[in-house]
């Protein structure tokens, strides 16, 4: 079973299961301030839930691709959306601040 490591806590899932949900279930939040009553419930169009991930992840689709082009979000920064990512081996997961998740500071890094 994969490991995912975020906010300084390492819990399995799944292989295959949604990245936003293996958070949420395991306490770890992926909003940032207002964005956790607005937000789109995981259907990969508000762009709220950016966080970075490094390990073995699901290549991103043509909708979540499209819509880490648009402003906030740069194809530059390396972000994927959680809720359109599923987990296929170990990874790390960072969440940055803004709205968005755009930021350059780090609100919760996998150690703390």
């Amino acid at each position: 079973m994969p490991k995912v490591t975020a906010q300084g806590k390492t819990f399995e899932c799944e292989q295959g299961s949604n990245l936003r949900q293996v958070l949420l279930t395991n306490g770890i939040d992926v909003y940032n301030g207002k964005a956790k009553v607005i937000n789109c419930t995981g259907i990969g169009t508000c762009g709220t839930c950016a966080v970075q991930v490094e390990g073995e992840v699901s290549e991103a689709s043509w909708t979540e691709k499209t819509r880490l082009k648009l402003p906030p979000h740069s194809p530059k920064q390396n972000r994927r959306l959680s809720c359109q990512t599923q987990v296929l081996g170990d990874v790390v997961v960072t969440k940055f601040d803004g709205f968005w998740g755009q930021g350059d500071q780090t609100v919760w890094t996998p150690q703390g």
